[in-house]
């Protein structure tokens, strides 16, 4: 009986339900307390194999979303539908457009979750030799009190790298956990690697992100990092790449 009553958004009720509400997810954020950056162990394998999990594949609805709000991909949708209606079959109106959204939805599937288990079977399967077993590597996770309880909300790692005669770290894995958004754990984070790299006598700071993943570029460009290169390369087929319209994005800073 005591169920919730949704007031109309409009309305002066739901207008205040809706700031109680805010309120209510504000207070959750600030129970976060005494983060922590610290080196990685080897408990925090489950949880930091979940976040990267979790964050890599939450890139697939905004890469769906921007390929299909293209023009060239609207044109086309819109363009199947007529089509389907020009045949005099209003299944097939509906039908073609839904096997080239499904393609495209496939597509970007396929690139994000094939990045996920390359890497899963590859570094991230053994964390602490991937990244912990020279002087030049790192790998740092970002851990919370988070409702009286220890999470881990972010990780980021380094690589000690040679290029062009310069010694170099390139940044890998940076995940921010939901709970800590825009709260400024991925600058901390990236810091903390720009940080070691200057302690380590680095000339430069290098990573990789992806044109979907519009916040990182950002962040990335606000500290520092400038574009220096542009690419499609990937663990997904090329027809893969092309269908979503994804280009990888090289970024670097000189320290």
């Amino acid at each position: 009986m005591n169920e919730r009553v949704r007031r109309p958004p409009g309305s002066a009720a739901g207008i205040t339900q809706q700031i109680r509400e805010s309120s209510t997810m504000n207070e959750r954020f600030s129970s976060v307390m005494q983060l922590l950056i610290r080196k990685y162990e080897p408990s925090d394998k489950d949880a930091a194999c979940r976040l990267f999990r979790t964050g890599i594949l939450e890139h697939i609805h905004p890469c769906f979303h921007n390929a299909m709000t293209t023009p060239l991909y609207i044109f086309i949708t819109v363009a199947l539908s007529a089509a389907g209606i020009l045949l005099g079959s209003v299944l097939g109106a509906l039908v073609l457009p839904g096997i080239w959204v499904g393609l495209i939805y496939y597509s970007c599937h396929r690139l994000y979750s094939s990045f996920v288990l390359a890497k899963l079977q590859t570094d991230m399967r053994d964390i602490s030799r991937s990244y912990l077993s020279r002087p030049g590597d790192c790998f740092w996770v970002a851990e919370a009190q988070i409702d009286g309880m220890s999470q881990i909300v972010g990780i980021v790692a380094v690589v000690a790298k040679q290029s062009a005669g310069k010694q170099q770290g390139e940044l890998f894995r940076m995940i921010i956990s939901p709970l800590c958004r825009r709260m400024g754990l991925g600058a901390r984070l990236t810091q903390t690697v720009i940080d070691f790299c200057k302690e380590h006598g680095f000339s430069e700071v290098v990573l990789e992100t992806s044109t979907t993943q519009a916040a990182a570029v950002a962040l990335y460009k606000k500290l520092g990092f400038h574009i220096v290169l542009t690419h499609t390369e990937t663990e997904a087929p090329f027809w893969i790449v092309m269908l979503t319209k994804v280009k990888i994005l090289k970024m670097k800073k000189y320290l």
